[in-house]
C-alpha cells in the first residue's frame, strides 16, 4: 500500500536470530540491533546476548547479561546501552540495572532501581534516564517517576504520575515526556479492522501501524494494516513474512523491527516495515 508521496511500505527480512527468544529487549546503537535477554524456548528468562551487524547481516553474541532478565527496558547514552528491570526465573519483578559496554565488549553494573520493578518505560534526554511507572511484586501499576544521573551513578525520586501504568509507551517531544497507557473507546468507523491483542504498534509516514498479534483464532495473525491520519481511516498494510504475536519492536528511522515473539513457540524471527521511496 502506498504511504503518499510516491512512497510504500514494504517487508524487509534479516537473517534470524541465533537464539529464539519471546519478551526480548532491544536496542539500536551505531548501525548494531542489540537483542538482550527475554525468555527461550524454556519459558525461562535467559541471560544471551546478540547483536545483528546493519551493514553486514552477521550476527555475533556478546558477553551474558549479569543477570538473566526477560521484559526489560533498555535506553541507549551514547556508547553504552543500560538495561532496567525486568523479570527473573521465578517471575518476580527485578531492581537490577546494568550497563553494556559497547567499545569494550562488557557488562558493569549501576545502580539499582529504588523499587524492583517490570514493564517499566525509559526515556533519554540530556544523557539522563528517566524511568516512568512499571509492576512491582505486589503486581499493582506503578506511578513512581524516577531519574538516573550517569555521573553520580544514582537514581533520584521526581512527584509521581496522575495515572498508574504499566508497559507504557513513552516518547519525548521538546521537553516533555508523553506517557501512552490508557484508551478511550473510538466510534466504529475508527476501529481495527482485525481484532487483535499483543500486538506490535508504531508509526511511519503519518501511519500509525498495528501488527501481528492475537485474534479469535489459536495461531498468530499475519495481517497488518494502519490508520491514516489524513484519511481517518484503516487500511490493509502487507502481511507479516512470519506471523507471530508477543514481539519486541524497535523503532529506527523509517523502519519498525519485529523481533521474535511466539509463532509456534518462541521465534528467531527479524523482520521490519519499512518505508521507501519509489516503490
Amino acid at each position: 500500500m502506498s504511504a503518499g508521496g510516491g512512497r510504500a511500505f514494504v517487508w524487509q527480512v534479516f537473517p534470524p536470530m541465533p537464539t529464539c527468544r519471546v519478551y526480548g529487549t532491544v536496542a539500536h546503537q551505531d548501525g548494531h540491533l542489540l537483542v538482550l535477554g527475554g525468555c527461550g524456548q524454556a519459558g525461562l528468562p535467559l541471560d544471551t546476548a546478540e547483536t545483528l551487524d546493519m551493514a553486514s547481516h552477521t550476527w555475533l553474541a556478546l558477553a551474558p547479561l549479569p543477570t538473566a532478565r526477560a521484559g526489560a527496558a533498555a535506553v541507549v547514552l551514547g556508547k553504552q546501552v543500560l538495561v532496567v528491570g525486568g523479570v527473573d526465573e521465578v517471575q518476580s519483578p527485578v531492581a537490577a540495572v546494568e550497563a553494556f559496554l559497547m567499545d569494550e565488549g562488557r557488562w558493569e553494573r549501576r545502580a539499582t532501581l529504588p523499587q524492583a520493578a517490570m514493564g517499566v518505560a525509559t526515556v533519554e534526554r540530556d544523557g539522563m534516564v528517566y524511568a516512568l511507572g512499571g509492576m512491582g511484586p505486589d503486581t499493582a501499576p506503578q506511578a513512581q517517576v524516577r531519574v538516573y544521573e550517569p555521573r553520580r551513578d544514582c537514581w533520584l525520586s521526581l512527584p509521581s504520575m496522575p495515572t498508574p501504568c504499566y508497559g507504557a509507551s513513552t516518547f519525548l517531544h521538546g521537553n516533555k515526556i508523553y506517557v501512552l497507557g490508557s484508551w478511550t473507546k473510538l466510534p466504529r468507523s475508527l476501529r481495527m479492522r482485525d481484532k487483535r491483542a499483543d500486538f506490535v504498534v508504531g508509526s511511519l509516514g503519518g501511519h500509525i501501524v498495528a501488527v501481528g498479534g492475537l485474534g479469535n483464532q489459536p495461531c498468530p495473525l499475519g495481517s497488518v494494516e494502519s490508520f491514516s491520519l489524513a484519511r481517518r481511516r484503516w487500511e490493509a498494510l502487507p502481511a507479516m513474512p512470519t506471523a507471530r504475536c508477543s514481539c519486541s519492536s524497535l523503532q529506527a528511522g523509517p523502519r519498525l523491527f519485529v523481533i521474535g515473539g511466539v509463532a509456534q513457540g518462541p521465534s528467531q524471527a527479524v523482520e521490519a516495515l519499512c518505508l521507501r521511496d519509489g516503490v
